[in-house]
């Protein structure tokens, strides 16, 4: 194990970049992770909408919420991101206690495995599926419906520490992320100006 803080490659599994197997970008390479990428988190929200009219018991419906956000945050977490994307992303605390972020990503020709299909996919459902939650977290609140903010903060808690790993996982370190929001809203504020300028 290597224990990284930044977005350095290491090799996820040596055998699947030996086996050289090549395929079409578009094609989805793991249809069953594809599926299970989107079932347990789709499966939670849809629980959450139509639990009052499923079942009457709050405990039920609130037990098969978190079960469902667990087997995707695990899911995600050790399976999908590494089949998918070829990420994988965990915190290690060491001897000595200390935390440590580790990121594994593939190296060389094991990045071209990840088909733009999968990677669509992975992602789409990693970003919509937590601002979702954080959607269900107002509308609760809002509606003074309590006794569900817990179950809610579980969706946002879960499936954002996820959405959160794989952005640092992806992009880097923390001041890589900042340095990308500045350059992403400098560029903007930049094309508006000079958009502006033309306009006169």
């Amino acid at each position: 194990m290597m224990r990284l803080d930044s977005n350095d490659e290491v090799s996820l599994f040596d055998a699947e970049e030996d086996t050289g197997r090549k395929s079409k970008k578009s094609s989805i390479r793991h249809p069953v992770a594809s599926f299970f990428h989107l079932f347990f988190r789709v499966s939670a929200i849809i629980v959450y909408l139509l639990c009052e009219f499923l079942s009457s018991s709050f405990i039920a419906c609130m037990v098969t919420i978190i079960l469902l956000l667990s087997c995707d945050f695990w899911t995600v977490k050790n399976i999908t991101g590494r089949l998918m994307v070829g990420l994988r992303w965990w915190n290690q605390v060491d001897d000595d206690g200390q935390s440590h972020w580790v990121f594994e990503s593939r190296k060389g020709a094991g990045k071209q495995q990840a088909s733009d299909s999968e990677s669509r996919i992975f992602w789409l459902g990693l970003i919509v599926c937590p601002i979702l939650w954080v959607i269900f977290a107002f509308s609760t609140l809002i509606s003074f419906r309590i006794k569900w903010l817990a179950v809610v903060i579980m969706g946002v808690v879960l499936q954002g520490a996820n959405l959160y790993g794989y952005m640092r996982c992806k992009v880097g370190s923390k001041t890589n992320l900042k340095n990308m929001a500045t350059n992403y809203f400098g560029r903007q504020f930049l094309k508006q100006a000079l958009s502006k300028e033309e306009e006169t």
